[in-house]
């Protein structure tokens, strides 16, 4: 990945898997916002950073595709939850999450939309 991202500065992270890539875009396809528009899952080291066509122009007027999420597997027990901050062109953490299932569904539901703007 070109841009730096949290997991350098924690130390090691776990190799990502296809298995869990799978579970992501399956999970994808469930989301609450912004249905329509297919998202991109990319591998990164220790796990996949999301990215989407900006559908809202909020982020991109031109439509272009945008970081949505980056998703972390720091240690057994432990996926972290980043969402971008196009602003200021940087990674915040949104939380840690035992399991890679319950990271998904915070990312499909999306609340406060943080992720899917």
């Amino acid at each position: 990945m070109t841009e730096s991202h949290p997991n350098t500065a924690t130390g090691g992270s776990l190799a990502a898997n296809a298995f869990d890539r799978k579970r992501v875009e399956r999970a994808l396809a469930q989301r609450s916002r912004y249905r329509y528009v297919k998202p991109a899952v990319r591998t990164v080291e220790g796990g996949f950073r999301i990215e989407s066509p900006c559908c809202s122009r909020r982020v991109d007027p031109g439509g272009g595709m945008v970081d949505i999420a980056l998703l972390l597997h720091q240690k057994p027990g432990a996926w972290e939850l980043y969402r971008k901050d196009h602003a200021a062109k940087e990674w915040i953490w949104h939380g840690t999450y035992e399991e890679l299932g319950e990271l998904l569904d915070e990312l499909k539901q999306d609340r406060k939309q943080l992720f899917w703007q």
